[in-house]
């Protein structure tokens, strides 16, 4: 198969797996209706001047459909209070109160019949119409100057260049979370996050840029929607993801999680455009970002923050979670290599129905490949036996 087949290949398997705009668009109308209440004169927090912005797969353009389709869409985003609260006037139970009390007063406002539920760092709304998912409001306030240099220094010694660590730790926050012992004392102890510097990041890895100041201030001026950019990274990394939530189906709790995957794969990335190539250097390249020693898989954001923190801990080892996540990769260097080298019809649809849920209608696979009997690579197919003991097809590694 050919380099202009691979692609195309790979195109039509996009189609199945990636949202439309249209889901885009509604969450972007979801979190804009959030912010206009948080900012309407009656709102106990309008005078704290409130910022909504998205975070995760949907402010990254990486969002893809479920592999179950009655699974819910996560839509994660931030409400970050930008004057007038500070670690020595407010708890973090305090601060977290008083956004649950707006979003309890828009929940009813609206009329969503499930209450807001309170998790450890967040609140949950969840949505039940034709886009059925679920929304997660973690309240924040802005990062003390104190540890922003901090992280600026943690940047430097990291080898990121000055232009974007400045703008990294420009946008880096305090979150709450329940579970640490001074949430309802008044203290500095707070969890950092920075979803916006993450996505300025992923930008940059996006862009391929190269570490120059001329670049960043460019970049500033790009007000194109992440989802409609549809560069190949994004998509890459939207493939990646199908092939783990299929790879994974049985033991969603071993799964590599999705923020280690988009790192690694941002990391590995070196600028291809076109889907094979690019998605082909990531799989060979991506093992390698991973550090031998902590932190194993380092919050580009915040280099002391691990991402595979789990992978030590003592449940993170009876999943088995780094070793998953090494299986997993090559898994998935053996099956994309198989479809991009498959010139067999029959083969072609076997092995995207079992390693990635897609089915693509015979015609349009006889039109990409050709008819022919012959393959190229016929990986087998063995029964291999999970952490959580589900016995799955998967393509033998030749």
């Amino acid at each position: 198969m050919d380099l202009q087949k691979k692609n195309e290949l790979l195109k039509q398997l996009l189609e199945v797996v990636e949202l439309p705009d249209s889901a885009y668009e509604k969450t972007v109308k979801r979190y804009t209706d959030v912010s206009e209440w948080l900012n309407r004169p009656e709102s106990n927090c309008k005078d704290y001047d409130p910022h909504i912005f998205p975070q995760g797969s949907f402010s990254l353009g990486t969002a893809i459909n479920p592999v179950n389709e009655n699974e819910e869409y996560d839509l994660d985003i931030a409400c970050k209070l930008r004057n007038g609260i500070t670690k020595t006037t407010h708890t973090q139970f305090q601060l977290k109160s008083i956004i649950g009390t707006e979003m309890e007063l828009y929940r009813i406002a609206r009329q969503i019949q499930t209450p807001c539920i309170e998790k450890h760092r967040c609140w949950r709304l969840a949505y039940k119409d034709e886009l059925s998912f679920h929304m997660d409001i973690v309240p924040g306030i802005p990062e003390t100057e104190l540890r922003r240099n901090q992280i600026f220094e943690a940047l430097q010694r990291a080898g990121e260049n000055n232009a974007i660590a400045s703008e990294i730790i420009k946008l880096s926050m305090s979150i709450t979370d329940d579970r640490k012992p001074e949430y309802k004392t008044i203290s500095n102890d707070w969890e950092i996050s920075n979803p916006e510097g993450y996505s300025y990041w992923f930008q940059m890895k996006m862009r391929n840029v190269s570490n120059n100041t001329r670049n960043v201030v460019e970049a500033k001026i790009d007000n194109i929607p992440m989802y409609k950019r549809k560069t190949p990274l994004q998509r890459c990394i939207q493939l990646l993801k199908r092939h783990r939530d299929q790879w994974c189906v049985g033991f969603e709790d071993c799964k590599p999680i999705s923020i280690i995957i988009t790192t690694l794969a941002a990391k590995a990335y070196e600028g291809q455009q076109d889907l094979y190539s690019a998605i082909s250097g990531i799989l060979s390249n991506m093992g390698n970002y991973v550090n031998v020693s902590m932190p194993r898989v380092p919050n580009p954001t915040n280099p002391s923050e691990d991402f595979a923190d789990k992978w030590n801990t003592p449940e993170g080892k009876k999943l088995q979670l780094e070793e998953n996540f090494w299986r997993w990769l090559k898994q998935a260097q053996v099956d994309f290599d198989a479809i991009c080298s498959c010139s067999d019809e029959k083969r072609m649809q076997s092995i995207l129905e079992s390693q990635f849920k897609v089915y693509i209608k015979p015609e349009q696979i006889t039109e990409i490949i050709g008819k022919t009997s012959a393959t190229i690579l016929q990986p087998l197919l063995m029964s291999n036996t999970n952490t959580s003991g589900y016995t799955k097809p998967w393509l033998a590694i030749q």
